[in-house]
């Protein structure tokens, strides 16, 4: 089989082509023939990271769709012929999607409704389960896998009905995820974007309200549509916006930070505005939640995707932008160059 590889990190042209052996399910495990991979900003940082691989022969990408292959001893929830969506393939395992079939945990491959295009499973793994996560701290409590009950939040229609949550950058994908996700559960969405042609994806994508933060005041203008602030930040680049953030935070706000964009890995925070509205920073990174936190969001994200909540395309505010598996190291090179839309490479038919 065909398949896309790094042994060394760097820059796009460490990835190469090769042949591989088909690989086979082990106990608990299945084989999924794959249709589309995807490519995650996380996904070029991996490979980017100087500190070196952490296996001696990576393929990448996390995320992707498919059909299943085969299915290893002790799996019975899924059958070969069933479509799949493909969430963290590569996490703390050497074989990503980029590849033209890919062994993993059969929890990580999750029914795709027969409806339901291979282009939204493979945009769904990381930027939905990110959003989910972001858009449900608000309520989760106990988070330690070894303390027993997990407090996890779950959105299902109605779950944020009379909140208000702000999108930074409604045109990226996790923003996008954010969007759809949120207005399913019922939130009133404002987002902020850098120009008309973003705020136009952010537009159809569902949010009710967005601010051009290059035009005007933002802060005031979010406080128009928001006068008793918002509940929920979801926030992509913390350093550059915080003064908007803590001028649009309703009290006991929240800002859930899933990324450091445009500003240095360091936020200063005042603290007497913070205390003073008890509000709350709140980290996110997908790949370290626990894992009951985690297979709550991917139940939730398949009931957003089945309810047909969850879309892909110019009409949804996430134009796909396509790379046949040979030029995986132009799909990582147009990522790490901020592409706009979904990045996914065309694995086979």
């Amino acid at each position: 089989m065909r398949a896309i590889i790094y042994t060394e990190t760097g820059g796009p042209e460490v990835l190469r082509l090769v042949e591989r052996p088909v690989p086979e399910p082990g106990p608990g495990e299945v084989r999924v023939r794959v249709v589309l991979s995807a490519v995650n900003p996380s996904d070029w940082k991996f490979r980017a990271d100087e500190s070196g691989p952490t296996f001696p022969e990576v393929v990448p990408n996390q995320d992707g769709s498919g059909v299943v292959d085969a299915v290893g001893a002790g799996v019975d929830d899924l059958r070969p012929g069933d479509r799949v969506w493909i969430w963290e393939a590569a996490w703390q395992r050497p074989d990503g999607t980029a590849q033209e079939f890919v062994v993993l945990p059969a929890r990580q491959a999750v029914r795709l409704p027969a409806e339901v295009s291979f282009e939204v499973g493979a945009a769904l793994g990381v930027p939905a389960l990110t959003a989910h996560r972001c858009l449900t701290v608000l309520d989760s409590t106990v988070l330690d896998n070894t303390v027993g009950e997990s407090g996890a939040g779950r959105l299902a229609p109605g779950a944020l009905a009379g909140r208000t949550v702000l999108v930074a950058g409604g045109a990226g994908a996790v923003g996008n995820a954010a969007i759809q996700l949120a207005r399913w559960a019922g939130a009133t969405v404002v987002t902020t974007v850098s120009g008309p042609e973003k705020a136009a994806l952010a537009a159809s994508a569902g949010a009710h309200h967005v601010v051009n933060y290059r035009e005007g005041d933002a802060a005031e203008e979010i406080r128009r549509v928001a006068p008793c602030g918002v509940d929920l930040v979801v926030e992509v680049a913390p350093v550059v916006n915080l003064d908007l953030d803590l001028a649009v935070l309703a009290p006991a706000g929240t800002v859930a930070v899933y990324a450091v964009d445009g500003g240095p890995p360091e936020v200063l925070l005042p603290l007497g505005p913070v205390a003073a509205g008890n509000l709350r920073y709140q980290g996110v990174l997908v790949y370290t939640v626990p894992e009951a936190v985690k297979l709550a969001a991917v139940e939730d994200v398949s009931a957003a995707v089945a309810a047909g909540a969850l879309r892909v395309g110019e009409e949804a505010g996430l134009p796909i932008v396509r790379f046949p598996l040979e030029r995986a190291a132009d799909a990582h090179a147009a990522v790490e160059a901020g592409a706009v839309g979904k990045v996914i490479i065309e694995v086979g038919a």
